[in-house]
């Protein structure tokens, strides 16, 4: 079974930079997509960025395109993701998530079988 555990999480101001890491144990996620979600206090958990098994495909939430990169290390078994030019409204907890399906890249948190406990990210104006 796949534990998955985020880290990186912080306080910075806006206009800041924060690289988030998620390791995983128990299991390979190299033929899995992975993918990074966030949560506010009251609403739903939102896809923000995902990655397909090998790297090559990459999907992010039009509202950090350009911003995020999300990246991964199928050696090590683990993910990131680079948030850079942070706003405040990106101050949320994120998670960090395996796909369910080999090979699969979904964006739904449905999609996803496997969750990290988050990370809070908190951006100050």
């Amino acid at each position: 079974q796949v534990q998955l555990e985020e880290s990186g999480g912080g306080l910075v101001q806006a206009g800041g930079s924060l690289r988030l890491s998620c390791g995983a144990s128990g299991g390979s996620i190299s033929r899995f997509a992975m993918g990074w979600f966030r949560q506010v206090p009251g609403k739903e958990r939102t896809f923000v960025a995902g990655i397909a098994w090998n790297g090559l495909r990459k999907y992010y939430t039009s509202s950090v395109e350009g911003r995020f990169i999300i990246s991964r290390d199928n050696a090590n078994n683990t993910v990131a993701l680079q948030m850079n030019k942070l706003r405040p409204e990106d101050s949320a907890v994120y998670y960090c998530a395996k796909e369910a399906r080999p090979f699969g890249l979904g964006q739904r948190p449905m999609d996803y079988n496997y969750w990290g406990p988050g990370t809070q990210v908190t951006v100050s104006s």
